[in-house]
């Protein structure tokens, strides 16, 4: 109950199966929660306990040590009236048993959210395994091949030119921590929170429709390097048997002569981060390991502004060309602490992620003014997106809006042809690798899910998943569906075919997740 009550703040959703994914990493696991939360939630437990250990000694003791011992006869009479639970187990005599669409009740999620028996719906995902049955079958899986295929059909080539100046720039890709298209200026958010990241926008090109696939960091990592979409209540990131058959970008980079190395500031074991990326053959890795726990935070790694010092103190050594470079942040993670200013004060969880994403910024501006120095910045791109949107700051409506999804991606460097562009094309991390390895001239038919970007077709669409449901946006139309009351809860503006397209992306990409 008390877990149930810390996590659906950050997820949205009661707790589930999901939460033992995360069992054997329990330091990383609390990282997420607050010194106080911790602290609250242990004495709340405690205080449970003693109050449970007093009225079983008062009470229940007593009862049972003034049974009197049971006769032969009454061993099927016992039977009959265990067996006859299985009646309220499954709710009735009905048809179907019950599950979560029986108790909702509201046009409020929140409220729909609150009716469920968060006990019962831990023991249901647990009993309900899904990788032998598709829980999202629609259609026919020929129809819903075929549905996707004539909608990606157009959308595979640049409308553009190349925006490049040269085939193989070297290209660093710094994932950002949890940050929201609700507080980017440049893109219609908040105009004081990352300054330097909107003044960055007029110096390349930045992309204003642009969403994350998953809510979490495993989930959006996969869709980045692997163009591959989310499971709403699994993660492939930790299942090493599943992800050594994913196509990933570091290795198509390193097929076309590229040195590759992978940046975080953490422990790169988390959800199994280590594995997934040496699927990649990677050329060197860096984590937490090698940081000073002095300028580590109390929970997850280096502080971003120690972290990214590290990556251009190792960028400033010569370097063999042309290299890829992830970088990962961590800094703007709950709890949100990190040795600096905060800029918005501390008073509610909004200003928290306010203040943490103004000092990743900071860190971010001061790490790309020192790259310009370099002799390698005039053949480099510099790819700045997020990891996943964010619930915070607070959004009116639906939890799971596409405003929750939206995150900004900006692309800068000296390779770039054009500059001081912006790209309305919707879209999504999972077509970020199969646009690169396009302008790169690499191996992108791995990446089957993924379209080209730079493509300005009005068909252009961004899919993401959410716990138990998935929301797919175009430019004039939204659609956004729930599996436990199964029915829509947004559709806005044109949304013809996009209900379909959304139901067949979300069969075919958890069936092709489950036959790895």
């Amino acid at each position: 109950m008390l877990i149930d009550i810390g996590l659906y703040a950050s997820w949205g959703a009661r707790v589930d199966s999901t939460l033992l994914n995360y069992i054997n990493t329990p330091k990383i696991m609390l990282a997420s929660i607050s010194t106080f939360e911790l602290i609250g939630g242990i004495l709340g437990w405690l205080l449970l306990s003693l109050g449970f250990v007093y009225i079983f000694n008062k009470i229940i003791n007593a009862i049972t040590f003034n049974l009197e011992k049971g006769k032969i006869w009454e061993t099927p009479v016992f039977l009959l009236l265990f067996g006859s639970l299985i009646i309220p187990l499954r709710g009735g005599l009905q048809l179907i048993p019950i599950n979560q669409s029986n108790v909702y009740f509201s046009k409020n999620m929140f409220a729909n959210h609150a009716a469920v028996n968060y006990a019962w719906n831990f023991g249901n995902t647990l009993s309900h395994k899904v990788e032998d049955k598709n829980p999202y079958q629609k259609f026919d899986s020929k129809i819903a091949k075929n549905i996707i295929k004539r909608r990606n059909s157009d959308l595979q080539n640049s409308s553009l030119d190349s925006i490049l100046k040269t085939d193989k720039p070297n290209v660093i890709l710094i994932v950002w921590e949890s940050l929201s298209s609700k507080v980017v200026g440049s893109i219609g958010g908040e105009p004081n929170v990352t300054e330097n990241l909107n003044k960055l926008s007029k110096e390349g090109i930045l992309f204003t429709n642009f969403y994350g696939n998953g809510d979490r960091t495993d989930k959006g990592l996969v869709a980045i390097l692997s163009g591959y979409y989310p499971q709403a209540t699994s993660s492939i990131i930790k299942m090493p048997h599943k992800t050594r058959n994913l196509p990933i970008l570091q290795k198509e980079m390193k097929s076309i002569g590229y040195n590759t190395s992978f940046y975080y500031g953490g422990d790169i074991n988390f959800g199994n981060i280590n594995t997934y990326i040496r699927n990649g053959n990677i050329d060197k890795v860096v984590d937490g390991s090698e940081f000073d726990k002095e300028n580590w935070n109390s929970k997850w790694g280096a502080h971003d502004h120690i972290f990214l010092e590290r990556l251009s103190k190792d960028l400033a050594q010569p370097q063999q060309e042309p290299f890829f470079v992830t970088a990962l942040t961590l800094t703007s993670h709950e709890p949100f602490e990190f040795p600096d200013t905060y800029k918005f004060g501390k008073d509610s969880e909004d200003n928290l992620y306010r203040s943490s994403q103004a000092y990743t910024d900071k860190a971010i501006g001061k790490f790309i003014e020192e790259s310009k120095k370099q002799p390698w910045w005039g053949n480099t791109l510099v790819v700045i997106m997020s990891d996943h949107g964010h619930p915070l700051p607070k959004h009116k409506g639906y939890f799971n809006a596409p405003v929750r999804f939206q995150i900004p991606m900006l692309w800068l460097g000296g390779a770039l042809k054009q500059k001081g562009i912006t790209v309305n094309t919707v879209a999504a991390q999972s077509d970020f690798a199969y646009t690169l390895l396009d302008l790169l001239n690499g191996g992108k038919s791995k990446f089957t899910w993924g379209k080209n970007i730079f493509n300005e077709n009005s068909n252009q669409y961004a899919h993401y998943i959410f716990n138990k449901g998935f929301g797919t946006v175009t430019k004039d139309g939204t659609f956004v569906y729930d599996y436990i009351s199964n029915k829509p809860v947004i559709q806005e503006g044109n949304t013809r075919n996009l209900d379909s397209l959304g139901f067949s992306i979300t069969q075919e990409a958890f069936q092709d997740f489950m036959t790895r």
